[in-house]
């Protein structure tokens, strides 16, 4: 969301899902929707109650929130999505549409799932429940990263890393070699003037200090001029042999997994805005 947009509470997701009837006149009809050789179940429909103020690709506008790569949106199950649509938000922009069928409803959520790229995973060969056994095991991925509050914490929470990749992306950037670490990933050696020594992550530096996370958490803020040694890593922590260390089912399985959460069928914990 841009600084200043008016309705601060955009990024709620159920508040305001799907469109108000006052925009429904706006919507221009895809033309592919109405060619059987390429229309998508439910892509009319959404495209007739939900487009005018989501956008065709659902990733948002000036009127509504974008409901393609929100972790919020993507965290809610079939049934909570569907139980939005037809029965609105009482107290907020997000209107009822009882007058849509069941099976017009499950369309429109099975086509909002295919924007958020749900679709990907189904498609590839592997299994999502053999991928969450590899994430915690063979695989060490957890070791570093976490998924719905489980695994590490050096590396980046990949709960919501789906919303904004695809299923060959993320297999990609698995077997991906050399790496460059990203800012606050880069791993360094550090020896104090006082003969501490601790090895971990520069989250942050600037000209005068340096903030280190070791491996067991925490967090220690530095004064270069405490600082006796500091020797960087060019390499990344994560391991740059998975294409030998997994096989091509098992890269499958564990894209599969990631593509998977946060599971659809979890309920999201609920703020108390999250209705506002």
């Amino acid at each position: 969301m841009l600084p200043g947009r008016r309705f601060l509470h955009s990024f709620v997701i159920p508040a305001i899902l799907f469109v108000s009837p006052l925009c429904l006149s706006q919507v221009k009809q895809n033309p592919s929707s109405a060619d059987p050789k390429t229309a998508v179940p439910g892509r009319s429909t959404f495209n007739s109650v939900c487009a005018a103020c989501h956008g065709l690709d659902g990733r948002g506008s000036d009127k509504a929130v974008d409901i393609t790569t929100s972790a919020r949106v993507r965290g809610l199950s079939d049934a909570q999505l569907a139980g939005v649509v037809s029965n609105g938000v009482p107290g907020t922009g997000m209107p009822a549409f009882r007058t849509l069928s069941a099976a017009q409803v499950r369309g429109l959520v099975g086509y909002l799932r295919s924007l958020q790229g749900k679709g990907e995973a189904a498609r590839l060969s592997g299994d999502a429940r053999r991928g969450g056994e590899i994430f915690f095991g063979k695989g060490g991925c957890s070791s570093c990263h976490a998924v719905g509050g489980k695994g590490g914490f050096l590396g980046p929470d990949l709960t919501g890393y789906a919303a904004t990749a695809s299923a060959d992306g993320i297999r990609n950037e698995i077997v991906r070699s050399p790496r460059v670490p990203a800012h606050g990933y880069r791993a360094a050696s550090v020896t104090t003037t006082q003969g501490e020594h601790m090895e971990g992550l520069i989250r942050n530096e600037d000209n005068f200090s340096i903030q280190l996370q070791t491996t067991n958490g925490s967090f220690h803020l530095l004064k270069k001029s405490d600082v006796q040694s500091c020797e960087r890593r060019d390499g990344s922590l994560m391991p740059a042999d998975y294409r030998e260390k997994l096989s091509d089912a098992e890269l499958d399985d564990l894209v599969n997994y990631l593509m998977t959460i946060p599971n659809p069928n979890t309920t999201p914990t609920k703020h108390k805005d999250d209705w506002e």
